[in-house]
């Protein structure tokens, strides 16, 4: 594999593994969410032995107030609700990093691209839900801001398999890497 991850300038992002997207009960629930806890939980824990930065970045919108977004899906993660909140199986520790997000992209109008210079970060490792909307929408946006993306196909899950295997080839074409986590976490090893 020819990539090039240095866990002193990478960071891990987990987008969206929040209980509306992923949990029986939440208003937008993808089946597949939960096919992508184990690898992703490996990946986390592999991310912290190496001290990889681990940013969280959730949808949270606020509640009373109109947002565009609803025009288009239905009202979800409202900040401070149970729908809001990070699945238990994926609990960030302390020292992890939490961006509120309003629109698709991790970037849009977030701290994120601050906190990923001030921190001399160059390579985003995307990861969450859904593929096909906020992981893609935030796998461009750090390539238009010259980061590095790489995204690991198993820990990232799409409304359906179609838009999994369009997005993940749009992805690798267009703005980064497409891998598996086990090579990421090959990588950090050899670090």
């Amino acid at each position: 594999m020819d990539v090039e991850l240095s866990v002193d300038n990478a960071a891990l992002l987990i987008v969206d593994m929040l209980n509306d997207f992923c949990t029986p009960g939440g208003v937008m629930v993808m089946d597949t969410a939960k096919d992508i806890y184990a690898p992703l939980r490996n990946l986390i824990d592999k991310a912290r032995e190496n001290d990889v930065t681990i940013i969280y970045v959730n949808d949270c919108h606020r509640a009373g107030q109109y947002d565009a977004e609803f025009d288009k899906r239905p009202v979800h993660c409202i900040e401070g609700t149970w729908g809001q909140e990070v699945v238990d199986e994926l609990k960030p520790n302390e020292g992890d990093l939490i961006v509120n997000k309003r629109r698709y992209s991790s970037f849009y109008q977030t701290d994120l691209e601050l906190i990923l210079r001030e921190r001399g970060i160059d390579t985003v490792i995307i990861t969450g839900v859904m593929t096909n909307i906020c992981v893609r929408s935030t796998a461009h946006d750090a390539f238009f801001k010259g980061f590095n993306v790489i995204v690991p196909s198993d820990c990232c899950a799409a409304s359906c398999q179609r838009e999994q295997e369009s997005s993940l080839v749009d992805i690798n074409t267009c703005y980064g890497l497409v891998v598996e986590s086990n090579d990421i976490i090959e990588l950090m090893e050899k670090k």
